[in-house]
């Protein structure tokens, strides 16, 4: 049950608020990288809707194939290693603004009420 409401709230966030484009344009200084950077970036952001609390779980959620219908069959999960690794080296400016276009986007469908976040 849990799953399908998860399923559900990726499908929103592709849609409404474009991620997979502003991953997709990360970039990170590691050489000849087996993994995109928005490979190693997606299992994060699913740990994060989540409330994964540390990456040992996120590492048992990996090896579990517990993300496996978010996201296409082609698409390979790295393992937390390898996340580790990106995340030390990973352009910020490219985090950056993929949360300014989410908060422009939220600003205009109205999801502030009085100011609030």
């Amino acid at each position: 049950m849990v799953i399908k409401y998860l399923e559900k709230l990726v499908k929103y966030i592709k849609e409404v608020y474009k991620i997979e484009r502003g991953i997709s344009k990360l970039s990170d200084k590691r050489r000849n990288p087996i993994y995109s950077t928005g490979q190693v970036i997606l299992p994060v952001l699913f740990g994060f809707i989540i409330r994964i609390q540390s990456f040992n779980e996120l590492n048992n959620r990996i090896k579990s194939n517990d993300f496996r219908r978010l996201v296409s069959r082609r698409t390979k999960f790295p393992l937390i290693d390898t996340i580790r690794d990106t995340l030390k080296c990973i352009n910020v400016q490219g985090l950056d603004d993929i949360n300014v276009g989410i908060i422009k986007k939220s600003v205009e469908n109205k999801v502030f009420r009085k100011g609030t976040v």
